[in-house]
């Protein structure tokens, strides 16, 4: 017997947010700065998903292949774009078209939505701020959180605890829908025993396919992902 959903639970950046034109325009202002190619827009949404690090090595690739993550240089590059993206966070970030139907349809129907993210909360928080979201979002999981990040479950379980803390429920990870646009999200979804949607639409890395990363639902586009979620609750609930 399939269990109830009571919470539906997203990863940030290209599963809730197109945060890509942010990054782009950042990325076309160091690379300017520094007198070195600009990777395609195609190219750099690519690597959002996987992270600060991957989008500075997008940037100086040559300069930077031999070099570990820990290098000062490395880091240098890295702290200038992660200061660059705070100061103007939120120029061109919005919801996936559509998926405003879905918050709005989850919480008239009394189901809690969250966010569980690699992103750091100093960064997300302003984000959902900007985007009128911090108060909609029922719960906030990022690495600052946790010991072990995804594709760890350590933040599933930490994100049902909080849910259950903050409006005295008892949430499972089964009761739980995790959406995400990279393996890593994936994994970490099973690993807690969560249903998974992977979304197509997403950050999606290079040579990866989402059909191959064994979740529940693989879904194109947001519509299609609104349509699922929302047939998956009422069928459960039937």
């Amino acid at each position: 017997m399939t269990s109830k959903i009571w919470a539906v639970l997203f990863d940030l950046d290209g599963t809730l947010i197109d945060t890509a034109p942010d990054f782009i325009r950042i990325i076309k202002q160091m690379c300017a700065k520094h007198n070195h190619p600009c990777p395609t827009e195609e190219a750099i949404r690519e690597q959002v998903s996987a992270g600060a690090r991957a989008m500075v090595r997008l940037m100086f690739g040559d300069e930077l292949a031999e070099v570990a993550d820990s290098d000062e240089k490395l880091l240098a590059y890295r702290q200038e774009f992660l200061d660059l993206y705070e100061q103007d966070i939120c120029v061109d970030s919005r919801l996936f078209d559509g998926l405003d139907k879905l918050l709005n349809t989850l919480e008239n129907q009394g189901i809690q939505w969250g966010i569980v993210t690699n992103k750091p909360r100093y960064l997300a928080e302003q984000l959902l701020d900007k985007l009128d979201l911090a108060k909609r979002c029922a719960v906030l999981v990022c690495p600052d959180d946790v010991v072990n990040t995804k594709p760890d479950p350590e933040p599933m379980f930490l994100a049902t605890d909080r849910l259950n803390q903050t409006f005295g429920t008892n949430i499972e990870c089964k009761n739980c829908i995790y959406v995400g646009d990279h393996i890593r999200d994936i994994q970490a979804g099973q690993a807690s025993g969560m249903t998974t949607v992977a979304v197509g639409f997403g950050y999606i890395v290079p040579d990866e396919n989402p059909d191959d990363w064994g979740a529940d639902k693989v879904v194109q586009t947001p519509d299609e992902l609104t349509d699922w979620v929302l047939g998956k609750i009422q069928e459960v609930m039937a």
